[in-house]
């Protein structure tokens, strides 16, 4: 998706919060470009409307949606990111919300350190059109 890169160690060895922090900027990267492509509005425009598909909540109904359609790899990974502990919680949303949008940062995360573009993109795209239709 953006970059060509070699991991040091084994994707299996990696931490589901690694998989979460790597994510959440995979995420964050894709909606801000597609809400962007093909539209000339001010940023803080495209903030807030960026801010409707990336925030916790949003990320948590995702998840809800996308459980049925993840392999068991994907949903252990999921669940892995989901049922981590973290030291930290987001600011505007409760500890369950929070929980369920990290386990599908780690998935993003996952798929993108595992470099299967093809499902990430699918998972995005899904993603994406999910909250279009239902927010």
């Amino acid at each position: 998706m953006l970059f060509d890169f070699e991991l040091d160690i084994s994707i299996n060895e990696y931490s589901p919060l690694v998989f979460a922090y790597v994510g959440d900027a995979v995420y964050e990267i894709y909606i801000r470009t597609k809400l962007s492509s093909g539209v000339n509005m001010p940023v803080n425009k495209l903030h807030k409307e960026a801010t409707r598909f990336v925030r916790a909540k949003s990320q948590s109904k995702i998840s809800h949606f996308l459980e049925d359609k993840l392999t068991e790899e994907e949903l252990r990974v999921y669940k892995r990111g989901r049922n981590a502990s973290s030291n930290t919680h987001a600011k505007n949303a409760d500890i369950v919300d929070y929980r369920h949008a990290t386990g599908f940062e780690a998935l993003i995360g996952y798929l993108y350190l595992s470099k299967n573009q093809e499902r990430l993109n699918e998972i995005l795209e899904l993603s994406y059109n999910y909250i279009l239709e239902n927010e």
